[in-house]
């Protein structure tokens, strides 16, 4: 059972023993064992037998669910693991040769001495609008990645990945089959999380929610729905919402998020993060969760995960696009098409501009390719930081990351690569920690049924083309829940809680006037050039609210949660 707990709004101290969540345990003896006396004294058992790093990936790997674990024993040898999408996290730091570790990397850089911010951190902050682990917010502190253990035996640290996922290609798939298979295991997935408790769910009205809100009432005969509206054309789903809810019947409730409501609650939601982070999806999140809680709901289950495991997201579609370039003759690409269209007037043309744009990108391998409409490279590094800062950072190592773990999947199709790249960046790295966030301040565990193990596992056999048929996003989830799910969510697009802060921020005075402050905050503290700074505010933004909107958002969360921070480390 995938689950968060709420997490507390202060710091907690490093301990001897740390652990949280749900872990289903597959050795009997230790499934008794945690049901008697605790997950605690199982993850001991476990533990007991762990000489080397090899024991403690054997450990790890016998181990579902949702979990972080920390044990230390006497001799001062720390065995650490989380889950495999890192729903649960876990930090380490090394201080005089011993290993502390807590949820919460602000935790463990209060211990004296204390760790600095690191800067490079912080580019990757504004590169990836998150800072993926292994690095966090501060100097020698790191979180351990999804899927990974570690073994310190009181000298040396080794951390290794217990878990990949193996894609199979099956040679003759039964559609039929397969569809019952997965709306089985969808229904037991959501059965397993719910607790006996109201049961209620998140619903944006796309498809993810509205199958979760559906399954939910088929197994418990009621479910209670919770949806965000936003007062702005492009950005409100909520008459999809409803009509999910009409179909099964929910308990619906809504709730429109205001701009008063972002100055209100900004500094809140970006100081509860351990570190900055800048999925702005967090703010509604925790609306929609805050209602919950106000309507009696102590647990939420939430759909995130279907898309990055069955194809969902519409950078598939045209990565594979780009990827029909690759079928091209070599002789005639490099002989005819790249001269013509790149080094010749041709290529100017109006009606050659995309055939140029399209080679272009298609000759950058992935995940090079994906990074090319970065916002932060797009802007420019050399004018949005300082001279100064960038001159304490690498500018490569977000890349370099990002190609280790494309290169971590192996041999299987360019699709299945891009998921398994997602369930790092996309997941593990922002959507999870977003919505398990804005339920903690909330005061609201959380589950995602699409992360159970089967749904994974069954993902993980399904055959490519049924995951992308053509251009076709999610086929196969799409056909195998019609007539389940209204026809209206199936052809819908996607879209989510997306917050419309750009628009709101030209609009009203108060959002704008607190956007403005915070960035001229940020301004001094030597990291983005004050020029940025002013020409982002009374041109960029402006001219294309919903495109640079999001730069001002990251760094107006940057800059609130290291005010928190600070005003939390004087005190």
């Amino acid at each position: 059972m995938i689950t968060t707990t709420t997490l507390p709004l202060t710091r907690r101290a490093p301990d001897h023993e740390l652990a949280v969540g749900e872990p289903r345990f597959s050795d009997p003896q230790l499934v008794e064992l945690a049901r008697r006396d605790g997950d605690a004294a199982a993850w001991h058992r476990a533990a007991a037998t762990i000489d080397d790093l090899d024991g403690a990936v054997r450990a790890a790997a016998a181990v579902d669910g949702s979990f972080a674990v920390g044990l230390a024993d006497a001799r001062g040898r720390v065995f650490l693991a989380v889950d495999r999408f890192a729903v649960r996290t876990l930090c380490w730091r090394l201080v005089g040769g011993r290993l502390l570790f807590a949820e919460r990397a602000d935790a463990l850089a209060a211990v004296e001495p204390a760790a600095p911010i690191s800067a490079q951190a912080l580019y990757d902050y504004l590169y990836f609008h998150s800072i993926p682990s292994p690095r966090t917010a501060f100097d020698g502190v790191f979180r351990l990645p999804p899927g990974h253990c570690a073994w310190y035996d009181g000298q040396t640290l080794e951390i290794r990945r217990y878990w990949e996922p193996r894609f199979e290609e099956p040679a003759r798939p039964d559609f039929e089959a397969l569809a019952r298979s997965f709306r089985g295991r969808l229904r037991e997935a959501v059965a397993s999380e719910l607790d006996g408790s109201k049961p209620g769910c998140f619903l944006s009205g796309g498809t993810d929610s509205s199958t979760v809100a559906g399954m939910i009432k088929d197994v418990a005969g009621r479910a209670a729905t919770y949806s965000i509206g936003f007062e702005a054309e492009g950005y409100d789903e909520m008459a999809f919402a409803r009509i999910a809810a009409k179909r099964f019947g929910t308990e619906h409730h809504e709730y429109y998020v205001t701009p008063d409501d972002l100055v209100r609650s900004i500094p809140e939601v970006a100081r509860h993060f351990d570190q900055p982070f800048g999925n702005s999806s967090a703010l509604p999140a925790y609306y929609c969760a805050k209602m919950a809680r106000e309507d009696g709901i102590t647990r939420l289950l939430a759909g995130d995960g279907g898309d990055e495991l069955y194809g969902g997201n519409a950078r598939y579609a045209k990565q594979r696009i780009f990827g029909w370039y690759d079928a091209v003759p070599g002789v005639l690409r490099r002989g005819l098409l790249q001269p013509l269209l790149e080094g010749t007037p041709i290529g100017a043309l109006p009606l050659a501009r995309k055939g140029r744009s399209y080679v272009e990108q298609a000759k950058v391998p992935l995940p090079d390719r994906m990074q090319m409409y970065n916002l932060l490279l797009r802007l420019g590094t050399a004018d949005v930081f300082t001279p100064e800062f960038l001159a304490r950072v690498d500018a490569e190592d977000p890349l370099r990351q990002q190609r280790a773990v494309w290169q971590e999947t192996g041999n299987t199709s360019a699709l299945n690569r891009m998921l398994a790249y997602d369930w790092r960046y996309t997941l593990a790295e922002s959507d999870l920690p977003k919505v398990c966030g804005a339920t903690s301040l909330a005061g609201v565990a959380v589950a995602f049924p699409f992360l159970e193990r089967g749904v994974v596992d069954f993902s993980l056999a399904l055959p490519t083309e049924y995951k992308l048929k053509g251009l076709k996003l999610r086929w196969f989830f799409k056909e195998a829940l019609r007539g389940f799910l209204p026809d209206e969510i199936i052809t819908k697009k996607k879209q989510g809680f997306g917050l419309p802060f750009g628009v709101w921020a030209t609009r009203h005075p108060g959002l704008r006037d607190f956007a403005a402050d915070t960035l001229h905050s940020l301004a001094g503290r030597g990291i983005v050039r004050r020029e940025f700074i002013e020409t982002l505010l009374a041109d960029k933004l402006p001219a294309h609210p919903g495109y640079y909107g999001e730069m001002v958002w990251i760094l107006m969360m940057m800059e609130q949660w290291m005010q928190g921070y600070q005003a939390q480390a004087r005190t």
